[in-house]
């Protein structure tokens, strides 16, 4: 059988293309190596849900405060209005997308992909079927590369698609404790403190009957284990039973080229669109799956391969002033505990922090409140400048 298109990665990015495209009535095979689980905090917005069909049954909680920790162990908590932070477990929402994507007619193909043939014009995307060990291939038009940060399909196929920034993410998943003064099942914590990660930040996120406990750098040398380790301790939680350990790199920056001009077009963390200073992916990685979908469909109709670009226009489009506005925070705030510090004390703000979920939950920067824009910036600009002392509750 030829496809239409072949998608190449069945995490939320993939599973999301490949559902869109065969909703759309195009032939989809969707390729997945199975058995692995990205680290991830889990946290996911309410509009993913609106948008995306996905019901609250799928949510193992929701989150209504988020607690900023500062690294002289200052806390900000900060009351989640009007809204929540669901949570979910990478372990069972990425085969819950696999198998929408299934019942909706994506043929599935459990395997690692191993590169693209082009023999007489025909496109291969050819792989390594898990349960033979033998290559096999899958002929099609378009292929949608959604196979993560250190995308196979991004080096070979896309300019400069093995250059991509990437925090290295690592995290827990434990057993979750009961209610104490430092453990809030219904709370995220948020650790900014460079003796858990001198570049990024560490988390202890509720699964319900679980928690994430883990932190991400940039910096090859730090030891992610060793720092978990003493976060978990630091919060109370290394008593508790490890259920399991999982790692892997996070994009920091969405690359400047999506396709290749002929037939492949890349998606979610391939593409590089994980937010920075937040980390927050999931969402961007469904959006990401869903205009590299339309960007397929576009250019299956029209059978120009430059209507591909679509799917990075249509993508930053929406949400490049966001991730310019947090690529900005990050590169003010992550570079010293000083700063990160003068961080914490700006979340105290409450224009900071209404500013801040609205922009979470809505995924748009908030424009109904100009004056509360004109403070935020005033006050940033005092305390990068260390024009003000931090102030906490």
């Amino acid at each position: 059988m030829s496809y239409d298109v072949v998608v190449v990665g069945g995490g939320p990015s993939g599973a999301t293309a490949a559902e869109d495209l065969v909703r759309s009535g195009h032939s989809v095979a969707l390729l997945d190596r199975e058995g692995r689980i990205k680290p991830c905090g889990g946290a996911i917005p309410p509009r993913l849900l609106q948008d995306f069909n996905v019901g609250e049954d799928q949510l193992l909680t929701k989150v209504t405060t988020a607690r900023m920790i500062s690294p002289t162990g200052r806390q900000v908590d900060i009351p989640i209005e009007n809204g929540f932070v669901g949570m979910v477990d990478r372990k069972d929402f990425d085969p819950y997308l696999r198998q929408r994507a299934q019942e909706a007619g994506a043929d599935y193909h459990v395997g690692t992909f191993v590169r693209i043939d082009r023999e007489d014009g025909q496109t291969k995307v050819i792989y390594r079927e898990k349960a033979s060990g033998e290559e096999k291939a899958l002929e099609c038009r378009l292929v949608i590369g959604a196979d993560g940060a250190r995308s196979r399909v991004a080096r070979g196929e896309v300019p400069d698609g093995d250059k991509i920034p990437y925090v290295l993410a690592y995290h827990e998943i434990i057993e979750a404790p009961a209610p104490t003064e430092t453990y809030d099942p219904e709370r995220c914590d948020v650790i900014y403190d460079g003796a858990i990660s001198p570049d990024f930040y560490g988390w202890v996120f509720p699964h319900g009957k679980t928690t994430s406990v883990g932190m991400g750098t940039e910096i090859s040398e730090v030891d992610l284990k060793e720092a978990t380790a003493a976060l978990r301790k630091a919060s109370g939680l290394d008593g508790c039973e490890t259920i399991r350990k999982e790692g892997a790199p996070i994009p920091l920056k969405p690359l400047d080229r999506w396709d290749n001009g002929k037939d492949v077009v890349l998606a979610g963390d391939a593409a590089g669109v994980v937010a920075p200073s937040s980390g927050e992916g999931i969402y961007y990685a469904m959006v990401g799956g869903r205009v590299a979908a339309t960007a397929c469909a576009a250019t299956l109709a029209s059978g120009r391969v430059g209507d591909l670009k679509l799917a990075r226009k249509l993508f930053m489009r929406e949400h490049k002033t966001v991730f310019r506005v947090l690529a900005s925070m990050q590169n003010a705030y992550y570079r010293s505990d000083a700063r990160r510090e003068r961080f914490v004390s700006l979340c105290h703000d409450v224009d900071v922090q209404r500013l801040t979920f609205e922009a979470y939950m809505n995924k748009k920067l908030v424009k109904a409140r100009p004056m509360a824009h004109l403070k935020i910036g005033v006050k940033n600009l005092f305390h990068l400048t260390g024009l003000v002392r931090p102030e906490y509750t």
